[in-house]
């Protein structure tokens, strides 16, 4: 085997970067979103071992729902990338270039066992551009390619040192090949095919063997007149390795996908769904389209699937032409033992007058490659940019109609996307998934009515149950979907709940393993006020799935509804066992321990606040109830440093304002407390407590009666039935040394509370004030000097005690019981309905 010489890995390197720079400024598109970006295999926080118990995009391949794609290896290197960078794009995209690279290196080793030194580099050039292979390298999932390819190069060049100089087996090169087939195949399934091309290199390369040898051989053998001659058994020695080493690493394979096979619908692949002869002849008719793409890829698509192709279903189809030539050519190449078109360009060179000619065609081709490479490298900037060059390809594909409507989606382009879906569903009346993403925009632009017209018409077109059939083998999981989204949309109308209970109902007799409907039923039976059934819908769940973090989050906002407060807490900690960045749980259990009023709690529901902003630094909530455990625990620096942050990240926050001026008043600063309190009521005119407050300092500290009346009145005005702002309206008139119109006040307030003790001891005392200034021959009405009654007033033994809260209010403040609204950005992730619920329920505790 000739030396690849440095030089010429500099060129194939310096030619790769150059068609393929351009890709690190490509995001993750198409698959790379399921395989990278929705992937929970590549987080730290995940056990390494998920990775050999998961397909390709994170899905336990136990679940039917899984592709079945085992190729942990290259998880594991997206794990790497995702350690050093993250979700940045251009890392993962910059791997594939090195990669790319390395193949074309060991592409040029594969080449000189075949070619000469100058037509293997040709073919390595034209392997280094050719824009085929644009999906493998700009495309990040294409990396299971490029992995795959390189151990099964680094296999089949491993295998070609088993033959000794004289003759005889080295079995270490057997057993390298052996090992890095394995690895291939860990890489992608496809890798385990080398094991073929180093049986056909062993009998027709490494021994020289031939059809019509061979055939003598076994004749010669069969009739007794000969036996098998050594170079034969060695061979067939090498031959029964490498072919039990094949049936080892299937028996793996199958008992890693559990013996059961992904589930395909005809929408993904219609051929193989197909009868006799459409699918022989339809997937025998792809071998000459995949060649012609090879010689002529002017015209690249992302997706080959649904209606790209035609269906050939009948053998006067003129399109078995292009098979038949297919093959011929094929066994004349195979003859001859022309693998390549730069062996063709070999003996074209050879030729005087076609020298030239030959030279400037390959170096235009080279060039036209390259440039087609760097060109399609920009179509895979975005997914809108990937799918909408795909259609001009191929305008017969519902699911690029389908992909380009995502893409739109995602961009909140909800007009433009819907355009894009309704296309799909005409190319494609039977495509369930088009019908389901029309009635997923319709509710987007809030026209529920359409909606459901369009969830309806992709529900009337799943299969029919088939009694004694599993149905699950003739559906994709995906498309039950529909049932959840339908009911989704049809529970948001109170009255019609019992019929959107019905459709979890059905899909989940449709499907008993369907986890999603059981999580939308529990949402359901919260609202529905049914507690007990929602947990055992979740339970359920959790027995399809006890690894899912979201669902013991779930669950412990049930046993918040269930007034089981310590349970729902043992449940959130489950949730952040599995994942300890889970933030909803971070957040509702620290807020839950906060609530439970435990000062045990408190350092570990402040580590949780702390990692839950670190998760969510723009979320003013968090800084909000780091500020109210720091008042919990009279650390008042602390709180007021927190409160403002809050108020820094969202002015105007109610809460945070409000607590704010509070700490303020706790902390003898009342008139710090005076401009917080200003701000706070310049968003929220009638937060009651804010004026309430409020009134208390301006009586009590500026001396100003008018201001704290004002205050009270504006209270009454949206409230009359406020016993507190009428009892310390009484107050002020009282200050204000209107005796008879501050025991009207009282006795009117009494009339609203006559429960309430206090009420009836400050008429008492306005009473007896009254009598007094009578019985000293004084007019009750106040004077312009008012120098009598000031007399009076400073030796009166009793006074009206001003109530700036009722305790019930006061204790609720000072416990941290003005929490976060339910309309709160946490409330809205990807969580219950009930997530306001569990508000409520800590708020009313």
């Amino acid at each position: 085997m000739a030396v690849v010489s440095w030089k010429e890995i500099c060129l194939l390197t310096g030619l790769v970067v150059g068609c393929y720079w351009n890709s690190l400024f490509c995001g993750f598109v198409f698959d790379d979103v399921s395989a990278i970006l929705d992937n929970k295999d590549l987080r730290p926080t995940t056990p390494l071992q998920n990775l050999f118990l998961n397909d390709f995009w994170g899905t336990p391949m136990s679940e039917e729902r899984s592709h079945k794609s085992y190729r942990p290896l290259t998880v594991l290197t997206f794990r790497l990338n995702y350690l050093f960078s993250e979700l940045s794009s251009s890392s993962y995209h910059l791997l594939n270039v090195v990669l790319h690279a390395v193949v074309c290196v060991l592409f040029l080793h594969f080449c000189r066992l075949l070619l000469d030194r100058r037509t293997s580099l040709i073919a390595a050039l034209l392997f280094a551009v050719h824009p085929i292979h644009t999906e493998a390298v700009t495309g990040v999932v294409g990396r299971a390619e490029l992995l795959s390819s390189i151990f099964l190069l680094a296999a089949f060049l491993a295998y070609t040192k088993s033959k000794g100089t004289d003759h005889s087996i080295v079995w270490t090169p057997i057993i390298s090949t052996v090992f890095l087939v394995a690895v291939a195949t860990l890489c992608k399934e496809q890798g385990i095919t080398v094991i073929g091309i180093c049986c056909i290199y062993e009998v027709f390369v490494a021994q020289g063997f031939t059809l019509p040898m061979l055939t003598y051989t076994l004749l010669q053998v069969l009739r007794g007149k000969d036996g098998f001659p050594y170079a034969v058994l060695q061979t067939l020695l090498k031959l029964i390795v490498l072919i039990i080493s094949t049936l080892l690493l299937v028996i793996v394979r199958v008992q890693v996908i559990q013996s059961q096979l992904p589930v395909f619908t005809r929408f993904d692949n219609p051929a193989a769904i197909s009868s006799t002869p459409t699918r022989q002849l339809t997937f025998n008719y792809l071998l000459p389209v995949n060649a012609w793409l090879l010689l002529n890829p002017s015209e690249l698509c992302c997706d080959w699937t649904m209606g790209t192709i035609p269906l050939v279903e009948t053998l006067l189809d003129p399109r078995n032409l292009a098979t038949v030539v297919f093959y011929g050519m094929l066994i004349q190449i195979f003859s001859l033992f022309l693998l390549s078109f730069s062996h063709g360009f070999k003996l074209l060179s050879q030729r005087g007058g076609l020298k030239k000619m030959s030279w400037l065609l390959m170096g235009f081709l080279l060039t036209t490659h390259a440039v087609k490479t760097f060109n399609r490298n920009w179509d895979w900037e975005s997914e809108y940019t990937l799918f909408t060059s795909a259609l001009k390809v191929n305008r017969n594909n519902a699911k690029l109609w389908n992909n380009v409507g995502h893409a739109l989606e995602n961009q909140n382009s909800y007009e433009r996307a819907l355009r894009y879906f309704l296309q799909a569903t005409r190319v494609q009346s039977d495509d369930i998934g088009a019908h389901m993403n029309v009635g997923r925009t319709y509710k987007n632009l809030n026209r529920s009515r359409e909606a459901e017209e369009a969830y309806i018409i992709a529900k009337s077109l799943m299969p029919q149950i088939i009694p004694g059939k599993k149905y699950a083998t003739r559906v994709a999981p995906n498309h039950l979907n529909v049932y959840i989204n339908l009911a989704n949309l049809i529970r948001a109308n109170d009255s019609r709940l019992e019929e959107a209970d019905q459709l979890y109902r059905q899909a989940i007799s449709m499907r008993p393993d369907f986890k999603q409907a059981y999580i939308s039923r529990g949402e359901l039976l919260l609202k529905m006020n049914k507690p007990s059934e929602a947990k055992d819908a979740y339970l359920r769940a959790l027995e399809l799935d006890h690894t899912n973090a979201d669902l013991w989050y779930n669950l412990a906002i049930v046993n918040i509804e269930m007034k089981d407060p310590s349970e729902a807490l043992r449940n959130f900690n489950r949730a952040l066992d599995l994942n300890p960045q889970h933030k909803l749980a971070l957040f509702n259990s620290a807020l839950l321990m906060q609530e439970s009023g435990e000062a045990k709690f408190r350092p570990e529901a402040n580590r949780r606040f702390l990692t839950y902003v670190k998760e969510e630094p723009d979320d003013a909530n968090g800084y909000f109830n780091l500020g109210m455990l720091a008042m919990d625990a009279n650390e008042n620096e602390e709180a007021e440093r927190w409160m403002r942050e809050a108020i820094r990240l969202q002015p105007g926050f109610r809460s945070a304002l409000f607590n704010l001026a509070l700490l303020f008043s706790q902390s003898r600063r009342e008139l710090d407390a005076l401009p917080v309190l200003e701000e706070l009521l310049r968003y929220h005119p009638e937060h009651v407590k804010g004026l309430i407050l409020k009134g208390d300092i301006l009586m009590n500290h500026r001396k100003d009666t008018r201001g704290a009346k004002a205050c009270f009145e504006r209270i009454l005005n949206m409230d009359p039935s406020n016993v507190q702002a009428k009892h310390n309206l009484c107050v002020v008139y009282f200050e204000e040394r209107e005796l008879q119109r501050a025991e009207h006040c009282l006795v009117e307030t009494l009339a609203m509370a006559p429960q309430e003790e206090y009420i009836r001891r400050h008429l008492a005392i306005v009473r007896n004030k009254m009598a007094a200034i009578s019985a000293a021959g004084q007019p009750i009405a106040p004077t312009e000097g008012g120098s009598a009654s000031d007399k009076q007033q400073e030796q009166q033994p009793q006074a009206l005690k001003y109530l700036p809260l009722s305790p019930l209010t006061f204790l609720k403040i000072l416990t941290g019981k003005e929490k976060v609204p339910e309309s709160s950005p946490i409330c809205q992730g990807r969580i219950l309905n009930a997530c306001g619920s569990a508000f409520t329920y800590i708020q009313q505790h």
